[in-house]
């Protein structure tokens, strides 16, 4: 996925200025109030360009954007900056992503998952996300269903030409595989301080796979996680096949052994500087801990 990126991350934000950014974080925001997840640390997946995460971090919660893509997250590290937040950007592949310690929430937007096109793969994905959580803590992603891609986008073209930036996006959709094919391509203008108006191409292929609600409440299932709740998108309606976009709602399932209640009782008495230095020691011992439970 980071090389389907590489070209499109400069000019990523341009492209996608129709997308209501805000809308969707104050969506996000309202489902984790609404399970009391108003503060803490938050974990994105897929953040690209840290549009999402910005603006989390703008709610008081303290980020951390999780991509594969180095050029996406050096654009999302120079909005940090901009934004004169805290965030923490890692470049890591969600397939096997590393935290310190367990989480609030983490969540995961733009239907991200939809790259993970191996459902054992993203079934994986989903126990990282399980063990990586807090006791209760909550997962939150959105997922373009099998009907988006084949009823939807399938076979269509679309193009737009602007001053500086122009492509064409081909969709290809292989119905036996639910797999999506998005072929694009890049016309930017190269910088010149003549008049020639000279454009530079870029190629990039997209692969993207629908899941049905019912492969999704599976692999939900089969994580360990919890299902909480399906909705159709930025709504509080319960989802179903007919719906484009799907939000789901999954708590984490602890497992309680002795070690981790003595690592978290051990947490919540010391200091938050003390803290620091002694997070990075107990998050090893969690995970090897949480990896031993699910093999």
């Amino acid at each position: 996925m980071a090389e389907a990126y590489s070209n499109f991350a400069a000019v990523y934000d341009a492209l996608m200025d129709n997308i209501p950014y805000d809308a969707w974080a104050d969506y996000l925001h309202s489902l984790l109030v609404e399970y009391d997840i108003a503060s803490g640390i938050l974990a994105e997946l897929g953040c690209g360009t840290g549009n999402i995460t910005e603006r989390m971090a703008d709610f008081g919660y303290d980020m951390i954007g999780i991509d594969n893509s180095p050029a996406m997250l050096d654009i999302a590290n120079e909005k940090r900056e901009q934004n004169h937040s805290s965030s923490l950007y890692l470049c890591q592949d969600m397939r096997e992503f590393e935290l310190y310690g367990t989480v609030a929430a983490i969540v995961s937007l733009c239907d991200s998952v939809n790259y993970i096109t191996e459902p054992e793969e993203l079934t994986h994905v989903f126990s990282l996300v399980n063990n990586y959580l807090d006791p209760d803590g909550l997962f939150i992603f959105d997922f373009h269903t099998e009907h988006y891609y084949r009823d939807v986008v399938a076979e269509a073209t679309i193009a737009e030409d602007r001053d500086d930036i122009s492509f064409i996006w081909d969709n290809y959709y292989d119905e036996e595989e639910a797999i999506n094919e998005l072929a694009l391509s890049l016309f930017v203008k190269e910088p010149s301080d003549s008049d020639d108006n000279l454009f530079r191409k870029y190629e990039e292929l997209h692969v993207q796979k629908g899941y049905t609600l019912k492969q999704m409440k599976q692999m939900v299932a089969n994580s360990g996680l919890t299902l909480l709740a399906a909705y159709d998108a930025f709504t509080h309606e319960p989802a179903d096949e007919e719906c484009e976009r799907i939000y789901i709602i999954a708590k984490q399932k602890f497992k309680e052994t002795i070690y981790t209640v003595i690592l978290y009782t051990t947490a919540s008495i010391i200091n938050s500087k003390t803290c620091k230095y002694i997070y990075k020691i107990q998050a090893l011992i969690l995970r090897r801990i949480h990896l031993w439970q699910i093999q």
